[in-house]
């Protein structure tokens, strides 16, 4: 926990608090960020990997996410430490022992994330009494099927795009991550005229310059198979950081560009679809390069937006207006103001969400 005080600011962590029940297996973390604005709301991760340092780093992103964003909550976030392949009844006690233990904690309103559900959202919902993400029967968005996230990415890029004065038709994209955030991103790209160029996800990359067939690569994935039995010419995962295209789009685990390998970017724009993608460091040498950089609590606000939308009973639809209006304005707030105090796109909106969460925390 001692390592945790080196990211202690004036804005949080309010709260941190870890759950261990040996009955069922349950090792998990809550970081309560900041809750000035509003009820945090955050994701419930669950991998083999997770740490207490990852957790607050998320509920960071989700507080300047919800702050940027100009909704009423704060940031929140959650991870279990465990395998989200599990069996599903095993999955299902070590859930419901989460929701049993985040009840008493209302000022958290868990959502899914990476290795959780809709079905993981139900049995929070049961056990904790609040959730968001859950199926549409029970008044929930479907947010990986409306595909809410990689709209928000989409249009962020689309907005940098047009800060450089790039055409999205013809421009090349390539996609680290190929589930639900990254596909819809590509998807929604796509449409604009974009070419996928570049692709990876847990087993493989794969570069065809003349672009991949999107609707083969989507078929192929829907039904639970891997890149690297798509097609022939895969390389290793880790080598898309390197393929030449004009918008690369980091939809995986945190930290995928740092010191040891931004050097190898071969792109005009990152936008930031993962949580923590890019390192502080790592960005400053891609803004010293003239790469626009769209930070994550940007450019992947579109399923924030979507749970408050769902908390308030609207509609798919309006949550899907509210995400491009809303991701659209605050990409060229941020690009305007990093652009007039020659800073990074982070720096301009980390200062942005800020100054909400003080002047909310003044009143």
């Amino acid at each position: 926990m001692s390592d945790l005080f080196q990211f202690a600011d004036d804005l949080g962590p309010q709260l941190i608090v870890h759950f261990h029940d040996p009955a069922v297996g349950l090792k998990a973390v809550v970081a309560i960020d900041n809750v000035a604005l509003g009820p945090g709301i955050g994701g419930v991760r669950m991998a083999p990997d997770v740490t207490a340092e990852e957790a607050f780093r998320l509920a960071r992103a989700m507080t300047l996410k919800a702050a940027a964003a100009d909704l009423p909550h704060g940031g929140c976030k959650a991870v279990i430490a465990a395998d989200p392949l599990m069996p599903i009844p095993q999955k299902e006690r070590l859930i419901r022992a989460f929701g049993r233990a985040i009840a008493r904690f209302d000022e958290y309103i868990p959502g899914p994330d990476m290795g959780t559900n809709e079905a993981c959202m139900v049995w929070l919902k049961e056990e904790a009494g609040r959730a968001i993400g859950l199926p549409a029967d029970q008044g929930g968005i479907p947010l990986d099927e409306i595909g809410a996230t990689g709209l928000g990415v989409a249009t962020a890029a689309e907005v940098a795009a047009n800060h450089i004065g790039l055409d999205l038709a013809g421009a090349r994209i390539a996609v680290q991550g190929f589930g639900a955030v990254g596909m819809h991103a590509a998807q929604f790209l796509a449409r604009r005229g974009a070419i996928l160029v570049g692709v990876a996800d847990i087993s493989a990359a794969l570069y065809q310059p003349a672009g991949i067939n999107l609707a083969a690569l989507i078929a192929h994935t829907r039904g639970g198979r891997l890149i690297k039995d798509f097609a022939s010419g895969t390389v290793d995962r880790d080598d898309i950081v390197g393929f030449p295209c004009d918008i690369w789009v980091p939809a995986a685990r945190p930290d995928v560009v740092t010191d040891a390998n931004v050097d190898r970017l071969d792109t005009k724009i990152v936008v930031q679809g993962a949580n923590i993608p890019v390192t502080e460091t790592a960005e400053q040498t891609l803004h010293d390069r003239a790469v626009i950089s769209i930070p994550d609590f940007i450019a992947n606000a579109g399923g924030l937006i979507c749970g408050s939308v769902e908390l308030q009973g609207g509609s798919a639809d309006d949550a899907l207006a509210l995400v491009r209006d809303k991701v659209a304005a605050n990409t060229r707030t941020v690009l305007d103001r990093a652009a007039t105090g020659r800073t990074t796109p982070r720096a301009a909106g980390d200062a942005l969400a800020r100054h909400r969460i003080r002047a909310a925390a003044a009143q």
